[in-house]
This record gives C-alpha cells, structure tokens and sequence, in this order.
C-alpha cells in the first residue's frame, strides 16, 4: 500500500530531472541556508564565538528571509519571465518580506528591548517576571539590502544559461 508521502516522492523522481528541476525550491533554499551559515561565520569573526544557534534564529547579517524570497523571484523571472503572473507575486511577496524584516520585525526587536530593561527596572529580583522577551528579531535596512543581494546573485548565477 502506498502512502501520498512516497506517491509524491515517485512522482518527482519519474519527471524530467527528478528533484533538481525543482529550482524554484532548490535556490532559495540554498540561498537561506548560506545566508544562515554566513550569520554563523560574521558572529564567529567579530565576537570570537562560534554559535550555530545563528542557523535557526531570525534576525541579524544577512537577512535570510530576504535571501530565499529574493532568490525565489529572480528564479521565477528567468525561468518564467519577468512579465508573468508568476513573478508578479513571487517579487510582491519579496517586498512584504523585506518590508516586514526592516520596519515591523525590527521594531518589535525594539520594544522588546525597551520592555526587559522595565521589566529589570521595575521587578528586580521578582521571580515571577524573570523571563525575557526576545531581542533580536529584526534586521537593519543594510542587513535586508545584503539578503536581497545574496538572494538575486543565487538566482542569476544557478539559473543563467552559462
């Protein structure tokens, strides 16, 4: 008997190229993953610590949600075309993307901040207010331009017809 999991994993190792036809899947990810692994490696050189906890966490250089969304766009434009509906709402979703991670993300990134240090001001030494509000959820505007960089040049360079 059959399950749809392994019915759909037939079915992509039967099309054309099995699994690496799948660019649009592929090239963001691997655009996330290095903008993740790059976080990990620019904390390493300016603070001397290697914290892999940077793979899974948000915020910080580059934005890897810029990365894959970008990465995402540029590949449907040069596959698809850039006057497609297809890049119309993959480059859409890009802008909301960018757009959360600069403004909204990092302003809660803010207030969290302004919070905890009432919460140290206000509550010192009560237990029941000692967990912290994460800080680092946000990127700066440099650090989406960078992702947006990253994720375009994932795009260009695995997808153009070298």
């Amino acid at each position: 008997m059959s399950t749809p999991l392994i019915q759909l994993a037939s079915s992509l190792a039967q099309s054309a190229g099995g699994f690496a036809d799948y660019r649009v899947i592929w090239i963001p990810l691997i655009a996330w993953f290095t903008a993740q692994l790059l976080k990990v490696l620019i904390n390493f050189i300016r603070k001397k610590q290697l914290k892999w906890s940077y793979m899974y966490s948000s915020g910080g250089m580059p934005s890897a949600h810029t990365a894959i969304v970008a990465a995402l766009a540029t590949t449907v434009g040069i596959l698809y075309g850039l006057d497609t509906p297809l890049f119309a709402i993959s480059l859409v979703l890009a802008f909301i993307v960018m757009y959360d991670a600069a403004g909204v993300r990092r302003t809660v990134g803010y207030q969290s901040t302004m919070l905890n240090k009432m919460l140290d001001e206000l509550f010192r030494g009560n237990k029941d207010f000692s967990q912290r509000l994460q800080e680092f959820i946000g990127h700066t505007k440099w650090e989406v331009f960078v992702g947006a960089v990253l994720g375009i040049a994932f795009g260009i360079i695995f997808n153009w017809p070298w």
